[in-house]
């Protein structure tokens, strides 16, 4: 069965990484005391393992330890052979990127699919809709493909901003975005605020954390949905 965790940032503001997590996080892996970390979106630059050793900083709080995949001469083994895996966030491209070069996204698909906990965050969450289309990052480098996981039969986009009717800026909203994804692809997209996430148990998707969350469906207006909605038959 699956067990996800797809949430919409790391960080909220005012708290360190993953405080607001921590206590589903414990539920999550609550099986294993290691964790399979992917640091492959490398948020700033940084390297594989200074962005795992701040992960390891906040797993600390529960318990759990954390070993980055790039530790492991074989990634495919270390998937395989997880207990429970965290993808974090960073830039999409770069992650999405990586994940091919390694030829990973079907072995993290076989074990999430088995029913090893996953934890995405930001890019990590991105890369569990059908495809990395809606991410909010510059395309700095260029993956094969814009596929990927698919655990959920819609896209994400974290890190929702509503429009502020008080800002001078003349760019592009998330809503405009979105709605230009729309001219071009069809399926429903997940605008997910700051400290919210998606639970998935098998087939179940449920919204959590204290906001809701946009909905946006092909040739339709946009709509909002309350945290603890079931949003299972969104496709």
């Amino acid at each position: 069965m699956k067990n996800l965790i797809i949430a919409s940032t790391s960080t909220v503001h005012g708290q360190e990484p993953l405080d607001y997590l921590l206590s589903t996080l414990d539920v999550l892996y609550a099986a294993t005391d290691t964790v399979l970390f992917i640091p492959y979106a490398r948020p700033g630059g940084i390297s594989h393992d200074e962005y795992t050793a701040k992960v390891q900083k906040a797993f600390d709080k529960i318990g759990k330890s954390v070993t980055g995949i790039h530790e492991f001469e074989n990634p495919k083994e270390a998937v395989k052979n997880a207990k429970g895996i965290f993808v974090g966030g960073g830039n999409t491209f770069v992650l999405v990127n990586q994940l091919y070069k390694n030829d990973l996204l079907t072995e993290i698909q076989d074990a999430v699919d088995s029913g090893t906990p996953y934890l995405g965050t930001s890019a990590g969450s991105n890369i569990c809709g059908l495809s990395m289309n809606t991410t909010n990052d510059m395309p700095i480098v260029y993956p094969p493909s814009f596929k990927t996981l698919g655990f959920v039969p819609f896209n994400i986009n974290p890190h929702y901003l509503d429009p502020d009717p008080s800002s001078t800026h003349m760019g592009e909203t998330r809503e405009t975005r979105i709605n230009e994804f729309h001219k071009f692809n069809t399926q429903p997209v997940v605008g997910l605020r700051e400290g919210s996430w998606l639970e998935v148990k098998g087939d179940t998707i449920t919204l959590k954390g204290e906001l809701d969350a946009r909905i946006f469906t092909y040739d339709a207006a946009p709509y909002e949905v309350n945290t603890g909605t079931d949003l299972s038959g969104l496709r």
